[in-house]
């Protein structure tokens, strides 16, 4: 593993990261970061930028970890063997991403430090998760250094990270990859809530950044539109009785948000159409969208819950996947919840 901070000359900073040497080391030294994935892709450029812009607000360095695996090529002829793809050309490959990444923030006043590892990207950015504060990847990534660092790894390390990961989208990264300062949140937080613990914590975290980012906080409920025949619905459901009790539980939730966060302005919205529809709605008019790995229904362990899913691959804005935390504040939360999916 490689270890340098971004003191350095723009022409240096990936020479000195690489020199130091690759492998996968003791990461336990790093801690309180905001770590970002970064392969050469835009979208990778992208999610450094919200990450450099992030980090100023959070008063924390920025570690670049650029991760690669080592082809081995089989022989099929009479000298059949192996052979390992040239180190050289892996160093300076990797050296030109950690460079260019450098240039394209040297100017924002950050702290950057840089790790190199050969192997698993996603395996390696789960391990940083332990102790960084907040780990940022850009969506799917097909044509970056040496394969896809990012293609799988905003799918899969959401699902198992020990902090928040925060996926930059493809379409973001190409309005603001060349320029951090342009990043000025106007918009909002929105987050999806459904009523479960998990989406309570989500919510916790969203007004935490949205008070960071100095701008409001909108609570998201969907509610799946009752209409035209539907046989299976008792015909004795007052739904107009079911949405004056949502609407009075939106109502205690924002004074709960607001107990903790009393500079903090939040709203509150409940509208009819599908989690991911009304979620990626909200979002349009967001800097952020922010949900927890599951909701009710949701399946405890390796995987995404739908919603989450859905959301992380259809928005244009980044999206901040909060993973299962303890947080004593949930106790006093306004219940029961909505049940949307």
């Amino acid at each position: 593993m490689s270890d340098t901070n971004g003191s350095n000359s723009n022409s240096t900073f990936g020479a000195r990261a690489v020199a130091e040497g690759s492998g996968h080391q003791d990461l336990g030294h790093i801690h309180g970061e905001v770590v970002v994935g970064i392969d050469g892709s835009d979208q990778s450029y992208g999610a450094l930028t919200w990450a450099v812009a992030e980090a100023k607000r959070r008063k924390v360095p920025v570690r670049l970890v650029t991760a690669y695996s080592l082809p081995v090529f089989t022989g099929t002829g009479f000298d059949s063997g192996y052979s390992v793809i040239d180190d050289k050309a892996l160093e300076d490959g990797v050296t030109q991403i950690l460079d260019e990444a450098h240039r394209r923030v040297e100017g924002d006043d950050v702290e950057l430090r840089a790790t190199v590892e050969t192997g698993d990207a996603s395996g390696i950015l789960l391990e940083l998760s332990k102790r960084a504060e907040l780990i940022v990847v850009g969506s799917r990534s097909a044509k970056g250094f040496l394969g896809r660092l990012l293609g799988t790894v905003s799918t899969a390390l959401p699902a198992k990270s020990h902090c928040p990961v925060v996926v930059v989208p493809l379409n973001w990264a190409k309005r603001h990859a060349e320029d951090a300062t342009i990043l000025q949140p106007s918009h909002g937080v929105a987050v999806g809530s459904d009523g479960s613990d998990q989406a309570r914590i989500a919510i916790l975290k969203a007004a935490e950044q949205a008070e960071r980012m100095g701008v409001g906080l909108k609570l998201v409920n969907a509610l799946a539109p009752f209409t035209g025949a539907v046989n299976w619905v008792p015909a004795a459901v007052d739904f107009e009785a079911m949405y004056r009790e949502v609407e009075d539980l939106q109502n205690q939730a924002k004074e709960w948000i607001s107990g903790f966060y009393p500079k903090l302005e939040v709203s509150a919205e409940l509208i009819d159409g599908s989690p991911v529809k009304v979620l990626i709605e909200a979002g349009q008019e967001a800097d952020m969208i922010v949900v927890g790995t599951r909701g009710r229904g949701g399946l405890t362990g390796m995987i995404l819950g739908s919603t989450s899913q859905g959301v992380l691959h259809s928005s244009d804005n980044p999206v901040m996947i909060v993973p299962e935390l303890e947080d004593e504040r949930i106790d006093s939360a306004p219940r029961p919840g909505v049940v949307w999916g």
